[in-house]
């Protein structure tokens, strides 16, 4: 080969080699260019069509959280927090079980010995260790949504927020009504047991409050035989209502008078959080005989307890049926599983768990007694369990009636689903095998008043599944169709459904 051809080929492979890599300058400069930041405008929006759903739709609609925690008390008085530790850590059983797992001393986190910003220091350090938990996203999403801080918080900048928070703390708009109103709130259900006077709810709507507040009957400790404080409760319940109570039916009597005035109060809606649904069969006579020995404290066998639990739900499904309310059942959980720490601070502390159960069974007789007597009001079905969510979503056809759209729904993904990948898999069971369209849509079930932004996460999240949809050329660019299911899922839907107004 002559020198001038070596040449030639030499230059070529140098002319190909130059042409790679300005490729892949080229590719590694796109990528650069197109990382997104975190959380900003468009936070899991992955395209055009999410993001214009969502701006232009979604956020745009009011909230309506039919299930939480708040203390009635502090949005009658609307509460004045003292600091951000208050507002951000109190009651916060999520916090505080990542602050534990963080190695944080328990002092930090429920004790009464140690200093607001101490606490939320513990907090602080603990954040960092949080990513790809649920908690650094709403962390920082509350933060940006209510204080407008965009940085992020970790040991560094811990006394910078802390001070700027609690300065912002001061201002009127920042107190328990004034967040509400900052997250274009409109309705809030509490969670009230069938004792409670409900005077601060009368308060509320006395006061000339526009945000509504109603009441949400959770019988629970009615329901809960097998506690050693099961009779002092029955004691109350029968005190409160006006009754001697002595017999199953006499606590029926009793329920009914409280139900009757959590009605004439505006409640429209139940709540019962359940291990598993019952459908063991039973006899009138039988119930008097298991409700007589609880009232004695003797000992009830698994049979027994299961037999009353049935018979109680169906006492009051009975009484959410004629009174037109929805009636909402929470299972799955296994609660209070630290015997040591629930003796310390009680429950709802952060000892909880996702419990296994087989209740597909009962839930689907349970509902078919119901149904078969002409007594099944609309239903919410949530599991804790995210294994059942296919189960749920098939159990719910089996019981609509054509009398209201998605009479029995498929609660959103709650508690340790109430997250990215927990929200995902709910609605796309609910999608694949019912109609996601008429889905009531997001709930708190927070004590926080900084936890609205989590039906904003929903919505980024609804939004999304849509958006890559029509990308995909799975759904049709029907902007028109997309936007108005967006506006339902997100307000409308609940709104007809509960009959609030």
């Amino acid at each position: 080969m002559l020198l001038s051809e070596k040449r030639c080929i030499f230059a070529t492979r140098m002319k190909e080699i130059d042409r790679n890599n300005k490729k892949s300058n080229s590719t590694f400069k796109t990528t650069i260019t197109i990382m997104k930041q975190f959380m900003d405008e468009n936070f899991l929006l992955d395209t055009k069509t999410a993001q214009d759903l969502f701006h232009n739709h979604a956020a745009k609609m009011p909230i309506i959280d039919y299930h939480c925690h708040l203390i009635p008390e502090m949005v009658a008085n609307d509460h004045k927090f003292k600091s951000i530790t208050e507002l951000w850590l109190g009651g916060d059983h999520y916090k505080w079980r990542a602050m534990r797992t963080n190695g944080v001393d328990e002092r930090f986190c429920t004790g009464t010995d140690t200093s607001d910003w101490e606490k939320f220091e513990k907090w602080a350090e603990t954040v960092p260790y949080t990513f790809r938990n649920p908690l650094y996203h709403w962390t920082h999403l509350e933060l940006k949504t209510a204080f407008g801080i965009n940085k992020l918080l970790s040991p560094k900048t811990a006394r910078e927020i802390y001070d700027e928070c609690n300065e912002k703390l001061q201002q009127p708009e920042f107190s328990a009504r004034g967040l509400m109103r900052h997250y274009n709130v409109e309705c809030v259900c509490t969670t009230d047991d069938p004792i409670d006077d409900l005077r601060y709810h009368k308060q509320t709507r006395e006061s000339g409050f526009e945000i509504k507040m109603i009441p949400a009957w959770r019988p629970d400790k009615a329901m809960n035989i097998e506690k050693p404080d099961f009779a002092e409760y029955m004691n109350k319940l029968g005190e409160v209502a006006g009754v001697t109570l002595t017999t199953f039916q006499d606590m029926v009597d009793a329920l009914q008078k409280r139900h009757d005035f959590f009605t004439e109060n505006g409640c429209k809606l139940s709540d019962h959080g359940i291990e598993e649904f019952y459908d063991e069969p039973y006899t009138d006579s039988q119930i008097e005989t298991i409700f007589a020995k609880a009232m004695r404290g003797q000992q009830l066998s698994a049979l027994e307890i299961r037999q009353y639990k049935h018979a109680f739900l169906k006492v009051c499904a009975e009484m959410d049926h004629a009174a037109d309310w929805t009636q909402q059942y929470h299972y799955g959980a296994i609660r209070d599983n630290n015997t040591l720490m629930y003796n310390k601070l009680g429950a709802d502390t952060g000892f909880d768990s996702i419990g296994e159960f087989t209740t597909a069974k009962a839930m689907s007789n349970f509902l078919n007694e119901l149904n078969m007597e002409g007594k099944l009001t609309r239903t919410i079905l949530y599991t804790l369990n995210p294994c059942a969510n296919e189960v749920i979503a098939t159990m719910l056809g089996n019981f609509q009636d054509g009398s209201c759209p998605g009479k029995i729904q498929f609660g959103s993904g709650w508690w340790f689903n109430d997250q990215l990948d927990g929200m995902t898999k709910q609605m796309n069971a609910l999608s694949v095998l019912g109609l996601l369209s008429r889905f009531v849509g997001m709930l708190t079930d927070s004590r926080s008043f900084l936890s609205y932004p989590r039906h904003e996460y929903f919505r980024r999240l609804l939004c999304n599944l849509l958006g890559n949809d029509v990308e995909k050329g799975l759904l049709p660019n029907d902007m028109e169709s997309l936007s108005r299911m967006v506006e339902d899922i997100s307000y409308n839907n609940a709104r007809n459904y509960f009959k609030f107004y």
